[in-house]
């Protein structure tokens, strides 16, 4: 190699090396649909944290969309530094499928490495036209309902299982339930990918009479509709806890463990709990929600790990492939 071309060599491997280094700066946090407008707010309070401690500038990436489809598109490769989701199963499926992170991911951090939560609520349109007060009002005759594919939204699976409960306590049985969330989801013309697809259907394609989403979700509704709409509080409803993890493999081969690491660890921090109240999460932090007491209505709950012991199981009663919500949706066509 003669000197002009070792040259050239040489000062395209810095130059590479340099893209490198500077990519390295950046995080990419693979989410959920509706978690947009909290991670507008978080991530700058953890760039400016960052900075303060290492001097660093870092760029924060962020990809959202259904929970089950952003967790197939980290096993298929989307290269998440870390992932944060509306319920354990889709990292559970990283872990198991993508084989990207340990097992045990959920004792990483404290309470089962979720640091906010929120639950299933009912937005009405102004003046409750329908009369929509709880889950039996939703089969009632003429009511349509917007719900996300429980197949593929956190969503919409954390409807499925509120609605299968409610009935289920109420009306006497499993046989029960499943003749109720058969019947109800009749009332649903359309099945969105997403919860922000869900929503986007109610409120600016006017379909629909009630909408099922995240207690988050109405609080942004309410910034585009005004008065436009309202929340109503089912007489019982799920608590929907929202985990994090750090994709290990993915991070450590682009030299962003310390990062990720970092970012994950101001979730659970003050400042941070503080954001997610202002963003109608609910934070695990007791004292920052005592403080927001006014923002979230008292609520009568259930975590599915109790109801079926864990995630899996009712994955696999409820939304596997031939499962039971295959088989009503497939009643319905």
């Amino acid at each position: 190699m003669n000197t002009q071309h070792w040259l050239s060599a040489f000062l395209g491997a810095a130059m590479l090396g340099s893209a490198t280094v500077a990519s390295a700066a950046d995080l990419l946090n693979v989410s959920y649909d509706v978690a947009r407008k909290t991670y507008q707010d978080f991530n700058p309070a953890f760039i400016a944290s960052w900075k303060a401690k290492t001097g660093e500038t870092l760029k924060i990436n962020q990809s959202h969309g259904g929970s089950t489809k952003q967790a197939r598109a980290v096993i298929d490769g989307l290269d998440a530094d870390v992932v944060t989701m509306n319920n354990p199963l889709d990292i559970d499926v990283i872990a198991e499928k993508g084989a990207l992170l340990p097992k045990d991911w959920a004792k990483q951090y404290p309470n089962n490495a979720s640091p906010s939560w929120s639950t299933i609520l009912f937005v009405v349109r102004k003046g409750n036209p329908k009369g929509i007060h709880d889950w039996a009002d939703l089969t009632k005759p003429g009511v349509s309902v917007v719900i996300p594919n429980p197949k593929t939204s956190g969503n919409g699976r954390y409807s499925y299982l509120a609605a299968y409960e409610w009935a289920k306590r109420g009306k006497g049985g499993d046989a029960a339930a499943q003749a109720y969330v058969t019947e109800l989801f009749g009332h649903v013309p359309v099945l969105d990918t997403g919860g922000r697809g869900a929503t986007t259907t109610f409120s600016q394609r006017g379909i629909g009479d009630v909408l099922l989403t995240f207690e988050n979700e109405i609080a942004l509704l309410r910034e585009e509709l005004g008065d436009k709409v309202e929340a109503v509080v089912p007489s019982l409803t799920v608590r929907a806890d929202n985990p994090i993890a750090l994709v290990k493999k993915v991070a450590a081969k682009k030299g962003n463990t310390d990062r990720a690491r970092a970012y994950l660890d101001f979730h659970f921090t003050p400042e941070a709990q503080q954001i997610f109240a202002k963003n109608d999460l609910r934070p695990v932090d007791e004292t920052v929600l005592a403080q927001y007491a006014d923002r979230f209505p008292k609520l009568n709950v259930f975590r599915v790990e109790d109801v079926y012991g864990s995630w899996a199981k009712a994955q696999a009663l409820h939304f596997a492939d031939g499962a039971s919500f295959d088989q009503i949706y497939g009643a319905r066509r």
